[in-house]
C-alpha cells in the first residue's frame, strides 16, 4: 500500500495519491476510498484499475485537518492502509479507521 502527499503552494490543499497492489486488494475487481470527506459513500471515490491489476486514486483535501478513511473492495470488504498516519476507533465494534493528518 502506498500513500503519497503533495502539498500545493498555490492553495491550501494537499494532493493525496493512493496505490494498492493486486495482492493487497485480494484480487478485487473494484476498490473505493471512503471517509469522512465523502460521507463514507462507497460509490463516491472509486479507484482506477491499472493493467497490472493494481489500483490507484488521487484527490485533493484541505490542509490543516485530519481525515478518517478506509478502503472497500468489491462493495463489502473493508480494510485499512498500514501507511495511515495513525488509527482510531471507528465506533463500529472493533473496527479502526486510518487517519490522514494534513
Amino acid at each position: 500500500m502506498s500513500i503519497k502527499k503533495q502539498f500545493l503552494k498555490s492553495k491550501p490543499v494537499c494532493k493525496v495519491s493512493f496505490k494498492l497492489s493486486k495482492a493487497q486488494v485480494n484480487n478485487a475487481t473494484k476498490v473505493s476510498l471512503v471517509g469522512d470527506f465523502n460521507n463514507w459513500d462507497i460509490s463516491a471515490d472509486e479507484f482506477s484499475k491499472l493493467k497490472d491489476g493494481s489500483f490507484s486514486y488521487s484527490l485533493e483535501l484541505e490542509t490543516g485537518k485530519e481525515y478518517h478513511f478506509r478502503y472497500v473492495a468489491d462493495g463489502s470488504e473493508w480494510f485499512n492502509d498500514d501507511e495511515a498516519d495513525r488509527f482510531e476507533a471507528s465506533g463500529q465494534g472493533e473496527a479502526r479507521n486510518g487517519v490522514l493528518s494534513l
